[in-house]
């Protein structure tokens, strides 16, 4: 199945879903909020898991605890958490989290995407690029300038609804693996943020946007190491059942070496 959906290149909807109904979009993710409440290394063994079979589902899981959630639950509001953070959690909603653009990309402050202040909104324009999951996104923590004149100090967060006019989904991506998990450019036309979905106050974003990442890391260790140990069980296994020279190539020292290195790398 996993293969299927790398070929096609399909988001995996019904899984994600079943994901969302047993726990997995929200181990880390207070009961409260519709999480399972579960601490990080609960979350490092499952996205471990899930990666040594399919890394795309693991990258759609990654996303919506670490990057999504996890932001939302440190800097957002008690009313934020409950709509936002409850509808990933569950399965029932897909979160983003953009913050690169054409232009910019870990040069923050470069960033060209401007929020102007327009009474108790935000007018937001501008494209980001290579977001994980935005060609299905429902939510989106997304960054922009709202003070260039203060460059990283500038930078505001804010969380978006795709189904507001001035959300547009640009060009997906084509990729070399893990094409299940979607990414694509947004492009921002006008689009009017209501200021309480801001997320923190104006100029947290590049401390919000670090202070994620730094979470989000931990979720792409868990995922190589996944993938890593998904191709040590496939070397394993092929070394055992392939023969050359009336022997299994397992027994060569050439291919047993390797995979021993394999496995004290993977340690």
């Amino acid at each position: 199945m996993a293969a299927e959906f790398d070929e096609s290149g399909e988001f995996p909807s019904k899984t994600i879903k079943k994901m969302g109904e047993l726990g997995f979009m929200g181990i880390e993710v207070p009961e409260e909020y519709g999480g399972a409440g579960m601490d990080t290394l609960a979350y490092v063994l499952a996205l471990e898991e899930i990666c040594k079979v399919d890394a795309a589902h693991g990258t759609i899981m990654s996303v919506n605890n670490s990057l999504f959630c996890n932001g939302i639950l440190k800097f957002g509001t008690e009313s934020q958490k409950h709509k936002y953070v409850t509808a990933v959690a569950s399965g029932r909603s897909i979160g983003a989290y953009s913050l690169t653009e054409p232009m910019s990309g870990s040069d923050a402050g470069t960033m060209r995407s401007r929020a102007v202040r327009e009474g108790d909104s935000y007018i937001i324009n501008g494209r980001k690029s290579w977001v994980t999951s935005a060609p299905v996104a429902d939510y989106v923590v997304m960054f922009t300038m709202t003070d260039p004149e203060k460059k990283h100090r500038g930078i505001s967060a804010f969380l978006i609804d795709a189904s507001l006019p001035g959300f547009v989904r640009g060009k997906k991506e084509p990729k070399l693996g893990i094409r299940a998990s979607a990414t694509s450019e947004i492009l921002f036309e006008d689009y009017r943020c209501p200021i309480e979905n801001r997320l923190g106050e104006e100029g947290d974003g590049f401390k919000i946007a670090m202070a994620v990442l730094d979470a989000g890391r931990i979720g792409i260790a868990a995922q190589a190491l996944g993938i890593a140990e998904a191709a040590y069980e496939a070397s394993v296994a092929y070394a055992q059942e392939r023969e050359a020279f009336g022997s299994k190539i397992g027994e060569f020292q050439g291919i047993s070496f390797k995979i021993a290195d394999m496995k004290t790398r993977i340690e």
